[in-house]
């Protein structure tokens, strides 16, 4: 069943005479599926998210989420950005909390079942390997910290759709490979559906059902490539040949696409 799909869509940043940074954009996304995007810089991928969430309105075509077009933010998405973005005053539990004193079918909940909501945030700082750490503060976390709890933001809410973007950009590679780990197996115990926006193949080889491949503004979907490795999925699987193999046919395909711009 399709939960995303995007048909023939434009947008145009700073009206007509502006960026053209997708066009002709069509895609579809599972329920349940890891849907990677990759592409050359500038090419739309973060435009891509914001469709999506229904954070911009397309300038032609039409995106649907869960069988509505999107005309206005979508409260069924939780998304995590490259940056954690946590609020430095509040505590890393109050931190995760903060969506539901936003999403509408939650606020009214959370004042009368707080220590429902509470222990819900608790399991999920346990599934990210935070137990005991609701009471520190940002500042007392290490950046992969911050970004696990910024995980946690995402999915208390419960949402249908998960949207990353870069999400493990700026970790360094060990940390990283950790937090792989960690979103392969929320994606595997939930089975939420994910759309990840990265610069790193091995990343979105790893962790993908599905590779989206993008040419250069403006951009669209210039292949689709089914990632073939059986779940779940160790991290030596990196090194071996057929996973090396996709990564450079993944990197041959953004060389061509940069290189026709």
């Amino acid at each position: 069943m399709t939960l995303v799909s995007l048909d023939n869509v434009a947008l145009t940043y700073g009206g007509d005479e502006g960026t053209l940074a997708v066009d002709d954009l069509s895609l579809k996304v599972r329920r349940g599926e890891f849907v990677a995007v990759v592409g050359p810089s500038g090419c739309g991928k973060s435009t891509l998210m914001k469709l999506v969430t229904g954070l911009q309105r397309p300038s032609e075509g039409v995106v649907i989420v869960a069988g509505k077009e999107v005309t206005e933010p979508v409260s069924i998405v939780g998304m995590a950005f490259q940056n954690p973005t946590l609020l430095p005053w509040r505590t890393t539990l109050d931190n995760i909390l903060l969506p539901l004193e936003i999403v509408q079918r939650h606020r009214k909940r959370l004042r009368r079942h707080k220590a429902e909501y509470v222990a819900k945030a608790e399991a999920l700082l346990a599934l990210v390997g935070l137990k005991g750490f609701g009471s520190k503060f940002p500042w007392q976390l290490s950046g992969g910290m911050q970004q696990r709890a910024n995980l946690c933001r995402a999915l208390i809410h419960e949402p249908e759709l998960i949207m990353l973007d870069e999400p493990f950009g700026a970790l360094d590679a060990f940390t990283r490979e950790e937090l792989w780990g960690v979103i392969r197996d929320i994606h595997a115990q939930k089975g939420i559906t994910i759309v990840l926006v990265t610069h790193d193949l091995r990343e979105a080889a790893y962790l993908a059902d599905r590779v989206l491949v993008m040419t250069a503004r403006p951009g669209r979907v210039k292949l689709e490539r089914e990632v073939p490795f059986a779940r779940p999925r160790p991290l030596d699987l990196m090194y071996e040949k057929p996973f090396v193999d996709l990564v450079h046919e993944l990197r041959a395909e953004i060389a061509e696409a940069r290189d026709a711009a």
